[in-house]
């Protein structure tokens, strides 16, 4: 019999590591790590910029691992604006255009790599079907806390 748990469990942790570990080998000439990607590629997306809660939300980082890398970003240049100022808007610097630009490389990259083999039909069920999982596992999630 098929575990469906330790599978799903395994397959979901174990891309997410490597996906945490090409991050940080793409990172390592910018003395960046894995946070500091999504960090930079969603601004990179905001013509207006973002606030810090904006970065939590859409990172789903904690809010200390956020405000430590906009620490870093802010100290390499990578940002303008105050990420100590929670609601102020955080935007690239020029230099932050540049990362972002090899970061968008990078990933297209990387997702080409990841689909050899892999039909335009299939990845498109594939992701219909991990959204329909992830939020039924968040409503699952949500009437836990409800308890």
């Amino acid at each position: 019999m098929e575990n469906r748990f330790e599978k799903f469990t395994n397959l979901v942790l174990k891309t997410g590591k490597i996906i945490q570990r090409i991050k940080n080998i793409e990172m390592e000439e910018y003395g960046l790590k894995a946070v500091h990607v999504m960090c930079i590629y969603q601004l990179s997306k905001s013509l207006e910029g973002l606030t810090n809660k904006e970065l939590v939300k859409l990172t789903y980082e904690d809010k200390a691992a956020i405000s430590r890398a906009l620490d870093l970003l802010k100290e390499k240049e990578i940002i303008s604006s105050e990420p100590k100022k929670y609601n102020g808007i955080i935007t690239l610097t020029e230099y932050g255009n540049k990362i972002a630009d090899y970061i968008c490389e990078k990933s297209d990259e990387a997702l080409e790599k990841s689909g050899v083999g892999v039909s335009d039909q299939e990845r498109i069920a594939l992701y219909a079907t991990l959204t329909k999982i992830e939020d039924n596992i968040e409503e699952y999630y949500n009437d836990l806390l409800k308890k």
